[in-house]
């Protein structure tokens, strides 16, 4: 059991740092970035936070469960809840805004998941939860209201991957130079990527399944910022590289602003 619980503190601890690493990356280029880009620049670098404050609780209640304190794994547990609950906003600010470029609609329409996010916090809280359950390889709750659930997968799933999935298909049916399209399309899966097994993570009552859940997070973070930041010898191996003239003109096209 130790050796289980403390692996598994580890993995959500690496997630945390990543994932705020991550964050703080992003929030340091946004002087690359134009005033147009700069609102879905933000809204990923809030969803990163979200993650990593997600998973900052979650590190606290393993090690508590590894210690022994049973309130502190239900305390960090409903403060993990928090956080956990947002993440759809910045998300789908960032598709919406990506996609019609008006600020305000989009900044509306997230609106709406915080009233989502808002009625599972409020169902979770009410109605409770059960546990923990210590196995040999975490420390499990279960919801104890399936209205809450239900919330979780409509509002909190089925809706953003829906939106997710759409976007990935209008991105590969415009056609747009490859780097571009990487550019734009891999930061997506990688967020869908770690946003699905976020969500497999905090609903699932089997400990393996959970492990494996927070490890695909885990991957999808590496992923992301590879997506985002791709370092030269992916860009070359996948020939996404930008050429010199690609360069020229856009510095060219920079000066040429007032």
């Amino acid at each position: 059991m130790t050796a289980g619980l403390i692996l598994n503190a580890t993995i959500c601890f690496a997630i945390t740092v990543s994932s705020f690493a991550f964050a703080w990356v992003l929030a340091s280029s946004e002087d690359k970035h134009n005033e147009k880009s700069k609102p879905a620049l933000w809204a990923l670098v809030i969803l990163w936070s979200l993650v990593a404050l997600t998973y900052l609780p979650t590190t606290i209640r393993m090690v508590a469960a590894f210690m022994g304190y049973p309130s502190m794994e239900l305390i960090m547990y409903n403060l993990s809840a928090v956080p956990f609950s947002m993440v759809t906003v910045p998300l789908v600010f960032f598709i919406l805004y990506v996609i019609t470029g008006d600020q305000k609609i989009s900044g509306y329409i997230s609106f709406l998941f915080v009233l989502f996010g808002s009625a599972y916090l409020a169902l979770l809280y009410s109605s409770g939860v059960t546990g923990p359950i210590r196995t040999e390889y975490s420390s499990i709750f279960s919801i104890s209201s399936d209205i809450a659930i239900n919330i979780y997968l409509i509002g909190l799933f089925v809706i953003p991957t829906a939106m997710i999935l759409g976007m990935l298909l209008l991105i590969f049916l415009q056609r747009m130079p490859r780097r571009l399209r990487y550019r734009t399309a891999l930061p997506l899966v990688a967020i869908s990527f770690v946003f699905d097994f976020m969500l497999t993570d905090m609903i699932t009552d089997v400990d393996v399944m959970q492990m494996a859940a927070r490890i695909f997070v885990l991957i999808g973070t590496v992923l992301a910022f590879l997506a985002y930041f791709p370092p030269a010898t992916l860009q070359q191996t996948l020939g996404i590289k930008r050429s010199q003239h690609e360069v020229y003109e856009e510095e060219e096209g920079e000066e040429n602003e007032p």
